[in-house]
């Protein structure tokens, strides 16, 4: 018996994985899985869900900061525990984890009290859905956003169809599909961070919320605003190459996308552009030809539509039925680390627009049913704002 009992010691109960501090009118959630950048565990994300809940309700609490403990804010859903599930055969239990993560993702971009998220660190995938879905994101000289999911034969999901096609002309098309890392600097410019602030000053920033006894957004911007900087953006930036991306990211396809990419690199040799069509040649062409679709379709519909979308669409994904690239992109980057996936389909011409249909459509499968969204009635104008 002692062995179990020191055993169970060392698994971190869902109040140690997300931290509370108490502070006046403000409460401070702490994502505190430093060694494994944060990523959200089934654990965590049910966690959060209580939290977030209890404290809309309570009238006491009229702030929420949400951070991470270590060098990340959060690096993404913990996907490695969903890949052992669907190789046991049981891609069910993966679609539960991605259904209580995109029903988080839907109160945070409903929630009628602000969310301050403090981005220092790893942003990605699942740490995005956490966080840009709220009102206010604070990036640091440390913050690096992106969504890498097209290199793991997966694609951008928690929302991200919704905000992604909301940046800045088709910048959200280059990010999606390219999988690109932004520094703070460029995620204030698109637009996924509200405010960028030197590290060295959140702590006086922290303090100055803990004081705030006021759920007024113009009140709480203003105080971020007091330690806010406007940070230098590289000459290299991705976002000081707009035009570029306009006129390649707007294309119909992933293929005339690339051919634009192609084209320009002949006109100019650009390292940015060399890279740039590498992220895309080493992507999973299945994923890139969805996440097109996606972020295409995320500009018509509002955050709950694409959530209700982007669950059937990870479904098929979890399932494996029309591919395996998810599971092998794991494999490669995460599990083996050999950094070379073999893709099935393993080129974007063998793709054909059914075989992207099928994974905007039902399940076959006489347990599965769509994603059922909290109804969120609290402030009707403000939520329905992004329904």
């Amino acid at each position: 018996m002692a062995s179990l009992t020191s055993a169970s010691a060392k698994v971190k109960t869902q109040h140690e994985l997300v931290l509370v501090e108490e502070n006046l009118s403000a409460r401070t959630l702490i994502l505190n899985r430093p060694k494994q950048l944060n990523a959200l565990s089934y654990q965590m994300i049910s966690r959060l869900m209580e939290l977030f809940l209890a404290y809309e309700e309570d009238p006491n609490v009229k702030l929420l900061v949400l951070k991470g403990n270590g060098r990340a804010f959060c690096a993404g859903g913990d996907v490695s525990a969903v890949v052992l599930d669907i190789r046991k055969g049981n891609w069910r239990l993966g679609a539960q984890f991605f259904a209580k993560e995109f029903i988080l993702n839907y109160v945070i971009a409903t929630y009628t009290k602000p969310q301050v998220s403090i981005l220092n660190g790893i942003v990605m995938g699942g740490g995005a859905g956490a966080s840009v879905h709220g009102r206010f994101r604070v990036a640091t000289e440390n913050s690096v956003f992106a969504m890498p999911e097209t290199a793991l034969g997966l694609f951008p999901d928690i929302g991200a169809s919704y905000f992604l096609s909301r940046l800045p002309r088709f910048f959200g098309e280059y990010v999606g599909l390219t999988g690109a890392r932004l520094d703070g600097a460029e995620m204030l410019a698109c637009g996924l961070a509200t405010h960028f602030v030197p590290s060295a000053k959140l702590s006086l920033l922290e303090e100055a919320l803990h004081k705030v006894d006021s759920s007024d957004p113009a009140n709480i911007s203003s105080i971020i605003d007091e330690y806010s900087e406007q940070p230098y953006l590289k000459e290299q930036s991705a976002y000081q190459r707009l035009d570029i991306i306009d006129r390649c990211f707007s294309r119909r396809t992933v293929e005339e996308i690339l051919s634009a990419l192609e084209r320009e690199a002949m006109n100019k040799p650009d390292a940015w552009i060399s890279t740039t069509i590498q992220s895309l040649k080493k992507a999973s062409p299945t994923s890139l030809k969805i996440s097109l679709r996606s972020i295409r379709e995320g500009r018509l519909q509002g955050v709950g539509q694409c959530l209700v979308r982007e669950y059937r669409m990870v479904c098929h994904v979890m399932q494996g039925k029309l591919s395996k690239d998810f599971l092998e992109g794991c494999r490669a980057i995460l599990i083996d680390k050999d950094k070379n996936p073999k893709w099935d389909p393993p080129k974007l011409e063998f793709i054909s627009n059914s075989m992207v249909e099928q994974y905007f459509s039902k399940i076959d499968d006489e347990e599965w049913e769509d994603l059922q969204l909290p109804a969120r009635f609290h402030l009707p104008g403000y939520a329905a704002a992004k329904l």
